[in-house]
């Protein structure tokens, strides 16, 4: 074992500052951070529903008040007291969604930390929980969408994964995947032994139930399915146009002085950027009737400028009332991604 590690060794020269210290990349991390994130907004629209159905109630007496970001701050701590209490990739579900129902909690008191006078219903806080949610998200992306795993870290992945299954053995499926992840890291410093490893670790039929796992696959499957439909790219331009001609009312009603306590350049703001989107969006169906690929390109860069910007706007706009959009606009993100991966296979086995 000395041997192998020291004689393969020289590649470690060649890695990045963070692999160096020891801080290899999830191959599962978007799934998880895409999880707290959903909690968290899931959690924020459901709190200010249940507030405003139940005449915004008062946890306390005698002068207390027992704020919901106090929960919001117990289950963020739970959260981390779980991922870092266990090895292994089982608690990190679990943490994902703890976490992200905490920082909803949290997060969704905002308005009474950058108000004077503690105000709950300040009418921005909206647009500042969706402008740290979108930052969240390119931060995400600039984790993790900007640069390919490197092997060390589908090695370093199959070794967390075979962490799990020395503690309570491995389903087949557990171990394919397992397998799968060290192949791609074959070449690196102690891959033979990890594979050993994973092949000599005992069987076992019980997995870890994972129901964000689970409802990942599911909601995967469902676009896929949608997607193979002859009429989902019609149906997906069509609700692309809803959202915009919705985002043009708002952006009117702004100009025209019916939204008070909004400059006129909000409007005229989300107008260009509806129009952005507009220009984008005819630039991929042209596109798209001679290269498929190129055209959902196209039309997915439409639907990231209604989210980074045009939503960000709408949300100051009409606050609330704009989380519907929201829903459609990310939905229509979710089948152009699912659409995009299915093009790219179906070209690479071409090539």
């Amino acid at each position: 074992m000395t041997n192998e590690l020291r004689t393969e060794s020289g590649g470690l020269a060649g890695r990045g500052r963070l692999l160096r210290l020891g801080a290899p990349r999830d191959t599962s991390a978007v799934r998880h951070l895409v999880t707290f994130l959903v909690a968290s907004v899931v959690t924020v629209l459901a709190t200010r529903a249940y507030l405003a159905a139940a005449d915004y109630p008062q946890i306390g007496g005698g002068g207390l008040h027992l704020a919901h970001v106090l929960w919001g701050g117990l289950l963020m701590a739970l959260a981390m007291m779980l991922l870092l209490s266990y090895v292994g990739p089982v608690p990190r579900s679990l943490g994902a969604v703890l976490g992200g129902v905490g920082f909803g909690l949290f997060i969704d008191e905002v308005g009474k930390f950058v108000t004077s006078d503690n105000d709950y219903f300040y009418a921005p806080t909206a647009a500042i929980i969706y402008f740290v949610t979108v930052v969240l998200v390119l931060v995400v992306e600039g984790l993790h969408g900007r640069r390919a795993h490197h092997p060390a870290e589908y090695l370093a992945v199959a070794a967390d994964r075979l962490a799990a299954g020395l503690a309570g053995g491995f389903t087949p499926a557990a171990r394919e995947e397992a397998r799968a992840l060290a192949a791609k890291g074959a070449g690196e410093p102690g891959a033979r032994l990890v594979s050993e490893l994973i092949d000599a670790v005992p069987d076992d039929d019980t997995d870890v139930p994972d129901v964000v796992r689970g409802g990942v696959a599911r909601v995967v499957g469902w676009l896929d399915a949608l997607v193979d439909r002859a009429w989902a790219a019609w149906l997906l331009i069509c609700v692309l146009l809803v959202v915009d001609a919705a985002e043009v009312m708002v952006g009117l009603g702004v100009v025209r002085g019916q939204v008070p306590g909004l400059p006129q350049w909000t409007g005229f703001a989300i107008l260009a950027a509806v129009g952005t989107s507009l220009v984008l969006l005819v630039v991929g169906v042209t596109v798209g009737r001679t290269n498929h690929l190129r055209g959902a390109v196209w039309v997915r860069r439409a639907v990231l400028v209604s989210l980074l910007f045009t939503q960000l706007l709408v949300f100051r706009a009409v606050q609330w009332t704009a989380a519907f959009g929201l829903v459609l606009d990310v939905l229509a993100f979710g089948a152009l991604e699912v659409a995009l991966r299915e093009e790219r296979m179906v070209r690479s086995r071409g090539a």
